[in-house]
């Protein structure tokens, strides 16, 4: 079964019937689900969502996008979220995955850069605390990512949500231990330099993502994206490598169920 390492199921259409898009999803091959959250108005939905259905697992995090929205006690919350779910052996919610989604979006008007760089630094300090993974955002501000993970090298990795960009890039995130989200993008064969990236990297780097509802695939434009078709994603990246449908999905879940401690 597949992993969709990356989807927002807590936002609409999803949330409104959560066990008809997971039926949809299963019957595609998509068995396991990571939900990011966004920030502290969505960690409790996130936690109950993964708590009511098999197959879906969670991360806590402040997503830069909506880094006006946290308030000044954020980080606080946060981390006491974590010691919650994962402070001990004792306690420990083995649905909840990792940290995020967290990094920098200076695609932004306005964004604040220092204060998205300050959190994502204390994020960072968390998943190493609580040996956690982390989901990584990043736009217009890729310098300014490495430079932050290379001041806190991650313990337990992570992962490049939605990666776009070039060959040397992604070789600088795997050689931080930072795993490459591959997602709709390589769906639209315009897209030579995502599709000629990803070709070339160790399928051992990558994982499937959707970022359903966001992110459609090609011949779904303007419609909300889903779960199911990471099929379509999968597909995709059959054409572009040497390798047969069945190792890519095999090395993709298995890459991800790795990063996240799902039990397969």
């Amino acid at each position: 079964m597949l992993i969709d390492s990356h989807c927002h199921f807590d936002f609409e259409p999803f949330a409104s019937d959560p066990a008809y898009y997971l039926t949809l999803a299963r019957r595609a091959g998509v068995g396991t689900i990571v939900i990011p959250s966004v920030g502290e108005r969505n960690w409790q939905a996130v936690k109950s969502l993964s708590q009511q259905f098999d197959g879906l697992y969670y991360a806590l995090g402040l997503h830069p996008f909506f880094s006006q929205e946290h308030s000044q006690h954020a980080m606080s919350l946060l981390s006491k979220q974590l010691a919650e779910v994962a402070g001990t052996e004792e306690k420990k919610d083995r649905k909840c995955v990792a940290v995020g989604e967290c990094g920098l979006d200076f695609a932004i008007a306005g964004a604040n850069r220092e204060r998205q760089i300050e959190l994502l630094s204390a994020q960072l300090l968390l998943a190493n605390q609580y040996r956690l993974p982390v989901i990584l955002h990043c736009r217009k501000a890729f310098p300014e990512l490495v430079s932050v993970l290379k001041r806190t090298p991650l313990i337990a990795g992570g992962v490049y949500h939605g990666f776009s960009g070039s060959l040397p890039q992604a070789e600088q995130l795997i050689d931080l231990g930072i795993k490459i989200g591959v997602g709709g993008t390589i769906t639209y064969r315009r897209a030579n330099k995502t599709r000629n990236t990803i070709a070339a990297l160790p399928l051992a780097a990558l994982m499937l993502e959707t970022d359903a509802p966001d992110m459609p695939v090609a011949g779904y434009q303007g419609e909300p994206n889903r779960p199911d078709r990471l099929f379509n994603i999968m597909q995709s990246l059959v054409e572009i490598r040497e390798e047969s449908e069945a190792e890519i999905a095999s090395a993709t879940s298995l890459t991800a169920a790795e990063l996240f401690r799902i039990l397969m």
